[in-house]
């Protein structure tokens, strides 16, 4: 377990300002409510396991991911767990909320020690029913979201499944970054099978597949792409986009 000492290190080593820029939302809003959003802002350091809300709770607060991971899901009628998404840094969840009379649509849980950044869900409703710019800027990260959404069913019908995991590695990668990429997945890949709409077995197996067909080197929970070019023509030939997706984050 982190100490306290540790814990707030983690803190420290980031603010507000600049997880608020790394998002589509907060990017390219005036000066005055960006800071007014800053200031308001509660950087949160969060162990993995932690349930931050469940679907159907009142939501409060609407979150940006700093560092870690996310896990956003619904359990079925029956007790399953359906997997809605796994997100790192850069990705924000649960401002929808303010479209669904502040419900939560879905739970989340930390499966990363991550860093978050908290912010009160009644500030964005506010500002974006007096703010046309802001207001834009929701409704163009939700266009991309759905873009996002459509390009997935596509590659459920047409892409096999090494090519799938290809293209959510991409998508990890930053787009002006060509060669000595690392990724840290969740330790737990049943999430990212389940993410993708695979078995574990399936997973395990398709993961060897791409690392043949495009020379990824696979260790434990690290992942390095020394040739993105390879990974992308390989993940991307079954796609009606190429890489860099406009997507992708």
């Amino acid at each position: 377990m982190k100490s306290v000492k540790e814990n707030i290190s983690a803190i420290k080593a980031y603010n507000a300002a600049d997880i608020l820029k790394s998002t589509v939302l907060f990017s390219n809003i005036d000066d005055d409510l960006f800071r007014l959003f800053e200031s308001e802002a509660i950087i949160k350091n969060c162990s993995k396991g932690k349930l931050l809300f469940l679907q159907e709770d009142d939501a409060e607060f609407f979150y940006v991911i700093a560092s870690g991971w996310v896990k956003l899901f619904r359990e079925t009628l029956d007790g399953e767990e359906a997997v809605v998404d796994v997100l790192n840094g850069g990705h924000i969840f649960g401002e929808t909320a303010i479209f669904d009379n502040s419900i939560y649509s879905y739970s989340s849980q930390i499966v990363e020690d991550a860093v978050l950044l908290m912010l009160p869900l009644s500030l964005l409703k506010e500002k974006i029913e007096e703010n046309s710019k802001l207001s834009m800027q929701m409704f163009s990260a939700m266009s991309r979201f759905r873009r996002y959404q459509d390009k997935e069913l596509e590659h459920r019908d047409l892409q096999n499944a090494p090519q799938r995991i290809g293209c959510f590695l991409l998508r990890l990668c930053k787009s002006n970054v060509e060669k000595d990429i690392t990724l840290h997945l969740p330790y737990d890949k049943t999430l990212i099978a389940s993410r993708l709409g695979m078995k574990p077995e399936t997973f395990s197996r398709a993961l060897s597949r791409l690392r043949k067909e495009t020379g990824i080197n696979i260790k434990g929970s690290t992942i390095k792409i020394d040739n993105i070019e390879q990974l992308s023509d390989f993940s991307c030939s079954a796609c009606s986009s190429a890489y860099p997706c406009e997507d992708m984050h």
